[in-house]
């Protein structure tokens, strides 16, 4: 704890160093100076303040499933994780290394989508406008060089109450003021029973000076587990309801993540199972020959005759290899899909807003 403290304070500096770049570089763009590029299409933005770990990719599916029956839609990302440069789309065969694992995890789920991957969001939307009539842009609220026509900011409501420090003393990636670009904000992750008066207290307190910015309120909804079996023999199972098992049909679980905030996700798993021990790695790991022999051994060493191991859609993305599929497949390997659940009648204003955005074109 103190050592966490003492580091903290001797990178604050550098936080301020930060701070001053992102804030002349706010300006710049709010004053003009540096240009910005919009198109004739609907483009939404979908992004946060932190660094990782608000649910932009349960948000991302959701706004599919919400656009794709009257649009054709593509997805731009900047592909986290990938080993390629420039533009590229994902296609049948496509792996994480090459696209990253959450456009790969939107190209399984949606098939008939484009999901491409580009650094310059300006160029990626050049190219896709084309043969696109709606744009949606995963984790680009601080690429400021593309001006979107809606941009969705997204805050988990278990850090809500976090000291706002930025990187690297802290997790903001940029100031907590600049809120007041985004057209729509969402709290996240929050639970099923959250009360008006909370709501109320919430939205007071991101509430941006001069303008009306609208506030909705959003849980997590987990499905069965699926079996990792069924994606190494190619079978896309498009509705998580399909699963066979239940998480409470086990005794324990050896749970294995690479997301930035597993908090939840391990919660979760624990109010099924008794007996839950969790394997941890950092955001976006690229797992490794000796990784998955360590997930082996920690679960040989379980004595249940009832156990699992647990990962995450994410996760499972970046183990859905050649490579590990022949010692994967030995083991009761299985993912636990989530969505994005608003709260009460808030998805119904939120889709209507969303809707009337791209009517407009």
């Amino acid at each position: 704890m103190w050592s966490m403290k003492y580091l903290r304070l001797l990178l604050f500096p550098f936080s301020l160093i930060y701070g001053t770049v992102i804030w002349c570089r706010n300006r710049l763009y709010d004053l003009g100076v540096m240009t910005q590029t919009s198109f004739d299409l609907p483009v939404i933005v979908v992004g946060n303040l932190e660094i990782g770990g608000t649910g932009k990719s349960p948000m991302i599916e959701y706004l599919i499933r919400l656009l794709k029956v009257d649009y054709k839609i593509a997805t731009l990302s900047r592909g986290y994780g990938r080993k390629t440069k420039g533009y590229l789309e994902a296609r049948p065969g496509t792996s994480a290394i090459e696209v990253g694992d959450e456009p790969l995890q939107f190209k399984k789920k949606f098939p008939d989508i484009t999901v491409a991957v580009q650094e310059n969001r300006v160029a990626g939307v050049e190219t896709l406008k084309k043969d696109h009539d709606l744009v949606l842009l995963d984790d680009a609220y601080q690429h400021r060089a593309l001006k979107p026509g809606l941009s969705i900011l997204l805050f988990d409501y278990n850090q809500l109450n976090d000291v706002k420090v930025l990187f690297p003393a802290g997790n903001l990636r940029d100031r907590i003021s600049e809120r007041r670009r985004a057209d729509i904000m969402v709290v996240t992750k929050c639970p099923k029973d959250l009360d008006h008066n909370s709501k109320q207290r919430i939205s007071k307190q991101l509430e941006v000076s001069g303008r009306h910015v609208p506030v909705f309120f959003a849980g997590i909804s987990y499905s069965d587990p699926i079996p990792y079996n069924n994606w190494i023999s190619g079978e896309l199972i498009k509705d998580p309801e399909t699963a066979t098992v239940k998480l409470e049909d086990f005794q324990q679980a050896l749970m294995v993540t690479g997301i930035a905030r597993p908090a939840p996700f391990e919660a979760y798993v624990r109010s099924c199972i008794t007996q839950v021990e969790t394997l941890t790695f950092p955001d976006h790991h690229p797992f490794s020959v000796g990784d998955i022999n360590l997930i082996g051994r920690k679960f040989e060493a379980m004595n249940s005759e009832s156990k699992v191991i647990l990962t995450t859609e994410k996760d499972k993305m970046r183990l859905m290899t050649k490579e590990f599929a022949g010692q994967l497949k030995k083991w009761p390997l299985y993912y636990i899909p989530i969505r994005m659940e608003f709260l009460e009648s808030d998805g119904e204003e939120f889709d209507r807003q969303v809707l009337e955005y791209c009517r407009q074109f």
